[in-house]
């Protein structure tokens, strides 16, 4: 028998479910240099980020929703430090799995030597013609150890009930085991009827080796309802090329992004969106960006405005703030218009705060959408 494929149009109620949005991935630590390169820094900034749980934080935060994290830390004061992070940004962390630290040889268990550590990273912006740059420390992070058996899906969808379940292409190639934990993951929310999510996130510093990684991710894509993905990750993820010039306009780009979509689309009937955010780097300080969404059930396009010129503080997170506000506005039981633009806003809007999360509300999200549909400029609120 064919699994059943949760669509977009068939999202639980509120009343339903215990929780809206659940988003299983790795968080990490972030460490940011202001404006000086990591290896000349004295001073930084802490913030916490993944591209997974960024969806979770926007969720909660900006729209108000009820979600959760699933992910694993050690239970240090980095551990705590993290956690701490995501309450600040009203997300549920009883779900997450500590590693003690009395090394029990319990299952979750490690020494005090940081045998077993919580991933840390050190981002520097960029600025003009330097680029942005990220260092990763996550070799012998607590999330790669997770195993299919450690979260109990069956309580999670089945008995509290989770609305929209999201993962992604970061979480799926840290490791073996995480991409056996996703592929039970996704599998288990569609046989409770929640919706799934994904965004393929491909980064070659987690998996160098594109066909490694598109033999999972074509392993995952099968029980998607959403698949969330640029150009580019969806040729290095799943192998689809789009043919387009490197500088191309958004409107040419958009064009070529359409047949890559439709193919991916009749490949994988099972998807009922696909969509992204589109960034064209002007330099590491001003961009042009939109956002286009493909509803596979009726064969029709969203396209958000596009914004042109616009100087940002930080790059980090506007793919994932663009996820969080497409299935924010989709539990909100607004339309496909109306859903990517809020993606478009939020995806934007996170990129003028630093730090991979958000840092704005739902009225923030709907001013600029307003904005960008008039053109017009920032007007000082006093």
């Amino acid at each position: 028998m064919k699994d059943k494929i949760v669509t977009y149009n068939e999202i639980k109620t509120a009343d339903q479910c215990r929780y809206d949005g659940m988003s299983l991935g790795e968080v990490m630590l972030r460490l940011d240099p202001y404006d000086v390169p990591t290896a000349r820094a004295r001073l930084f900034r802490v913030s916490q980020g993944g591209g997974e749980t960024n969806v979770a934080c926007g969720q909660a935060y900006t729209f108000g929703l009820r979600s959760a994290v699933l992910t694993a830390l050690v239970d240090d004061n980095i551990g705590l430090n993290i956690r701490n992070q995501l309450r600040e940004a009203g997300v549920d962390t009883g779900q997450i799995i500590w590693f003690n630290t009395a090394n029990d040889q319990s299952a979750h268990s490690t020494d005090q030597k940081g045998s077993l550590m919580n991933g840390i990273n050190f981002t520097f912006k960029g600025k003009g013609v330097i680029p942005s740059d990220t260092v990763y420390y996550r070799a012998h992070s607590a999330i790669r150890q997770l195993k299919p058996s450690d979260f109990d899906w069956d309580e999670i969808f089945g008995k509290w009930g989770v609305r929209v379940f999201n993962t992604g292409g970061i979480f799926t190639l840290i490791s073996e085991n995480s991409a056996k934990v996703a592929l039970e993951a996704v599998k288990k929310a569609n046989e409770y009827g929640t919706f799934v999510a994904a965004d393929l996130n491909y980064r070659s510093k987690v998996q160098p080796d594109k066909g490694i990684a598109r033999k999972i991710n074509q392993q995952l894509a099968p029980y998607l309802g959403f698949l969330v993905g640029n150009d580019s990750d969806l040729y290095d993820a799943l192998g689809y090329e789009t043919k387009t010039s490197k500088n191309a306009s958004f409107e040419e780009w958009l064009d070529a992004y359409k047949e890559t979509v439709k193919r991916v689309s009749e490949d994988y009937p099972n998807l009922s969106l696909i969509g992204t955010q589109w960034r064209g780097a002007i330099n590491a300080d001003v961009i042009d960006w939109g956002a286009v969404l493909y509803d596979a059930l009726k064969d029709a396009f969203y396209v958000a405005p596009v914004r042109r010129n616009i100087p940002i503080a930080d790059r980090t997170g506007g793919g994932d703030s663009f996820a969080s506000g497409v299935l924010s506005a989709l539990m909100l039981n607004k339309d496909l218009q109306t859903a990517v633009e809020w993606g478009a806003a939020h995806g934007i809007l996170v990129q003028e705060t630093p730090g991979d999360f958000t840092m704005v509300t739902l009225k923030d999200v709907e001013r600029e959408v307003k904005r960008a549909r008039s053109g017009g400029g920032v007007k000082a609120v006093r």
